[in-house]
């Protein structure tokens, strides 16, 4: 399953595609659409750390947050916990490629607690919503005690429809993060890959059961407008994502290759 990334909200009446929208846009809506398509949220935790170094939200409000969507919008497949990244710069903060990082000047581990006991509190606060687990790390064997600690806690991930992994797309179209996305396959987890550009795909896709992606807009932004369309770029353009997405998923290997056409899923 691929889902593309958006900004945009009322996307979810009028793309035909599985879309990835963030809680935060979510927020910003008085009212929201119903969606015509499935589609899964992002919990903004990266961009939540990124700038406070630790969660301003509670797991009450998000929980209120994903119910309302869920309700409001429908077609929610699932929307991932409030987990801690693992990236050097969130831990160590700082200014990194253009951006400052406050950090949290916790360690990995401190941060895998977090991400466990969250989605622990979530799962106790609201069971009948689709919150995922999230498996946090840095080098392989920090996923693998990741994973060690949801075991212990009585989290079977390979019975999870879907688990995420995170602090991964940075470098996605490394050797060390396909060993990081292939080691975790082997334990029979179905797994999401967060934020993945297609030459991350091409790499570890074929260990992944869904991503989702927002890589058409920063491609769209360095660009002109499409032929017709009047804004300077294309970076919120419909037409443009759709187009995108299609050559995007064209371009992989049939190795599981996602349906194109609709927001139907993948075939059986």
């Amino acid at each position: 399953m691929f889902y593309l990334g958006t900004h945009k909200r009322h996307w979810v009446k009028t793309a035909g595609v599985p879309l990835f929208i963030s809680v935060r846009t979510w927020r910003e809506g008085v009212t929201l659409p119903r969606a015509t398509v499935r589609h899964a949220m992002d919990s903004s935790g990266f961009t939540e750390i990124q700038k406070h170094g630790q969660w301003t939200v509670t797991p009450a409000q998000y929980v209120s947050e994903v119910r309302r969507v869920r309700d409001e919008v429908g077609l929610l497949d699932w929307a991932a916990p409030m987990d801690w990244m693992c990236e050097p710069a969130i831990i160590h903060g700082g200014w990194h490629g253009g951006q400052y990082f406050a950090g949290t000047h916790l360690s990995v581990a401190e941060h895998q607690h977090r991400t466990v006991d969250n989605f622990l509190h979530l799962r106790t606060l609201a069971p009948d919503l689709p919150i995922i687990p999230v498996l946090q790390g840095w080098e392989v064997s920090d996923y693998e005690h990741c994973a060690d600690l949801y075991a212990r806690a009585g989290i079977d991930l390979p019975a999870e429809p879907i688990v995420g992994v995170g602090s991964v797309c940075r470098r996605q179209a490394t050797a060390q993060a396909a060993a990081i996305i292939t080691t975790l396959a082997t334990r029979g987890i179905a797994l999401h890959g967060f934020g993945f550009k297609t030459h991350g795909l091409g790499i570890c896709g074929s260990s992944l059961t869904s991503a989702d992606s927002l890589a058409w807009s920063a491609h769209a932004r360095r660009r002109p407008p499409m032929p017709g369309h009047t804004h300077k770029n294309c970076a919120n353009c419909q037409p443009y994502a759709l187009q995108w997405r299609t050559r995007a998923l064209n371009g992989l290997s049939p190795w599981n290759q996602p349906t194109l056409e609709t927001s139907e899923g993948p075939k059986k």
